[in-house]
């Protein structure tokens, strides 16, 4: 048996018929009216079906600087392995999800143009992406599906075609009229709990409403014979089929009118129909019309021909559109466009645009402004799956990802703060005399933070020049990216003054000054990662403290007599942790009573549960080893085999502990033995 013959075998057999035939189900008129009576969402609006999809993924609350904050997972794109996931813009999801609620319940905002606004490259169009993804997955489950319906008529050779109505309207529209209120009254009789009132809006559009008179008038107005002639068939939402999803996007003027967006005159039916005016020689096709009951997206819709907008001003206000020649005509879809800031100024300053301003909701989607967060946008792009052959050495990204934020950050009112130390703040370290209550001081005085600087793109661009340019260099450090940033602002073309370039290059200094502080502090400890002489170094101060708080002697180990508390070794640790000589009593009797609490519940004091401590024994540790180390031979061309052996268990400890890899240990060892060797270590660990 051939391959081929092989792969149609494999691939028939992973095929589920069931399942295609249930999302290409089709029946009667009475077919469907038991399934609305047995599952009354299936005649939910296009709001109302957004929203819970949104919901169907479930939420998780988190706090984030002691704000409490909703995570909608369905923004972490699961359905698609997070290709498109949104990090750390939990507010702006928030904001859109109650527009989404809200417009669900009838309460106004169905009636109003969502308008994503923000920087560019802040995720306006993968949010519009992923609502547009998400509808046409949701619109494939069960709980998602709706439903339309097509004609039956007879073929020139008697057999019969269907014709789908062009805007994949609800069969609920058949019904006339008069008969609604004690269709819905009916139906509603024990039907199960619904979180939404079922209501019948709108009318049929232009071709159904003559496809239905036509019908009317051959059966003498018996309606229940007009109905026979339709099949209803579940509806599958697909922007590719051009189904319930549309994406207009502006062109140049000249080239575009508005029949994009309502549909055009069919010239090849009229000669067949008689005139421009009935309804089969009109092509119903244009992006609202076939984006009924779903969604569509205006991509830059400030950039649209005021033609255009009248349009978007009656399709979101009045629900209805109107094609050439034809009655207005009803619609069910949700509305969003998105535009940056520039564009958006035009809009406020413009008279003219009154009405549109009243009839938008805008969404801010500001950039990320916690560390963390910017990481992991990265991280998707650039991991191991993805940058095949190439390593990036650790803190790569994280550094790239400090630049990009420090550049969104408004400058502290607080004059005893940093930029990087309110960059810290934000992602959740703690730093003496500020807590979680100035974070948010701090969030509010800044209005327009995240609303500018260096976008996610921009760096994402720099990485994969990096990338590139090194092809001989199986690891990609921190340098070689931070560089690339620097290259390519000369030529960026969103920075419109030197002011701000100046600045962003002394931001990128503080970025290295910053790396240099990690790198150092990670030799260190791996130096200083001697767990015995650790574990010797705080019985030792222990001792000490123990005495020092009670007044008492220590027993030397070695000469056996009893001397004063070490008070030198005492604060050559206290002071690696910037513990001042006036809170050194304070630091010791918490120490103490820390000890005393875990004796009382029986348990034994381990330094490794106090960070603060480790890193004091660590800093010490090191300052003491160092010397036989003798890390600055690195940098010289010869290193005897003693200290070889221990640069080696050093850059072991660097790979165990901090990930990296063996060409990336030996660069940070080489580059920290350099720091050394110019005599520039800064006492304590910042």
């Amino acid at each position: 048996m051939s391959t081929g013959t092989d792969l149609i075998s494999l691939i028939a057999s992973r095929q589920n018929l069931d399942d295609y035939q249930k999302k290409h189900w089709s029946g009667t008129m009475a077919e469907y009216l038991e399934i609305v009576r047995r599952d009354p969402a299936v005649t939910r609006t296009a709001y109302q079906r957004l929203y819970d999809m949104i919901m169907s993924k479930g939420t998780e609350e988190i706090v984030v600087n002691k704000e409490k904050l909703v995570r909608y997972r369905f923004f972490e794109d699961p359905d698609n392995g997070g290709e498109d996931a949104i990090f750390g813009l939990e507010r702006t999801m928030t904001s859109l999800v109650n527009v989404l609620k809200s417009a669900a319940h009838g309460y106004g905002t169905e009636r109003r143009v969502l308008l994503l606004h923000g920087p560019v490259g802040s995720s306006k169009s993968t949010l519009a992406r992923l609502l547009k993804k998400g509808l046409e997955r949701y619109s494939r489950t069960d709980e998602g599906r709706l439903f339309s319906f097509a004609w039956r008529e007879a073929g020139p050779d008697g057999e019969e075609l269907l014709t789908d109505c062009p805007m994949h309207e609800d069969p609920l529209h058949l019904i006339p009229h008069e008969d609604r209120a004690e269709v819905i009254r009916v139906l509603s009789e024990g039907a199960p709990a619904h979180p939404y009132e079922m209501t019948i809006e709108g009318d049929l559009c232009p071709f159904c409403r003559q496809m239905f008179n036509e019908r009317m008038a051959r059966y003498g107005g018996e309606w229940s014979r007009v109905v026979e002639d339709v099949q209803v068939r579940r509806l599958i939402l697909s922007e590719q089929d051009r189904v319930g999803i549309g994406t207009f996007q502006p062109k140049d003027e000249k080239n575009q009118d508005a029949t994009e967006l309502t549909g055009d005159i069919n010239y090849r039916k009229i000669a067949e129909y008689g005139t421009e005016s009935d309804p089969r020689a009109f092509n119903f096709d244009g992006e609202f019309n076939i984006a009924n009951r779903g969604i569509i997206e205006f991509i830059e819709v400030l950039k649209l021909d005021v033609a255009f907008l009248y349009d978007l001003l009656g399709a979101s206000q009045e629900h209805k559109i109107k094609p050439k020649k034809f009655a207005q005509t009803d619609i069910d879809e949700v509305i969003i466009g998105h535009t940056n800031e520039p564009e958006y100024k035009k809009l406020q300053s413009n008279e003219f645009m009154e009405a549109l301003r009243d009839r938008t909701v805008k969404i801010d989607v500001p950039y990320v402004t916690r560390l963390a967060d910017e990481v992991r946008i990265y991280e998707k792009d650039y991991n191991d799956r993805k940058v095949r052959g190439k390593r990036l050495a650790p803190h790569t990204l994280e550094v790239a990802a400090m630049w990009a934020i420090l550049t969104r950050l408004e400058e502290p009112k607080n004059a005893g703060l940093t930029l990087m130390q309110k960059l810290k703040l934000y992602n959740g370290k703690t730093l003496p005399g500020f807590t979680e209550d100035n974070i948010k001081e701090l969030r509010e005085e800044a209005e327009r933070e995240g609303m500018l600087g260096i976008s996610p793109r921009y760096v994402q661009d720099k990485i994969s020049n990096a990338l590139v340019a090194h092809p001989n260099e199986r690891s990609i450090n921190p340098f070689m990216v931070l560089n690339e940033l620097e290259a390519g602002l000369k030529h960026h073309s969103l920075i419109n003054s030197d002011e701000t370039r100046k600045h962003y290059r002394h931001l990128l200094s503080l970025v290295k000054e910053e790396y240099e502080d990690i790198v150092k502090n990670e030799v260190q400890r791996a130096i200083a990662a001697d767990e015995d002489a650790l574990t010797r170094l705080c019985g030792n101060y222990i001792d000490n403290v123990k005495a020092y708080t009670q007044r008492e002697k220590v027993k030397n180990k070695y000469t056996g007599q009893t001397e004063e508390p070490d008070e030198r070794l005492m604060r050559s640790i206290e002071e690696k942790i910037d513990i001042p000589e006036s809170r050194k009593d304070d630091f010791r009797r918490e120490i103490m009573n820390y000890i005393g609490a875990l004796a009382l519940d029986g348990k034994k004091f381990d330094y490794r549960t106090n960070e603060r401590l480790q890193k004091a024994l660590e800093l010490k540790l090191f300052q003491d080893q160092k010397d036989t180390i003798k890390l600055t031979s690195l940098v010289s061309s010869v290193v005897d085999k003693d200290t070889q052996e221990k640069i080696d268990i050093v850059k072991a400890r660097l790979i165990r502990s901090y990930g990296y890899d063996e060409d990336s240990a030996t660069d940070v060892l080489n580059y920290v033995a350099s720091i050394f060797a110019r005599g520039d270590v800064k006492r304590g660990s910042h």
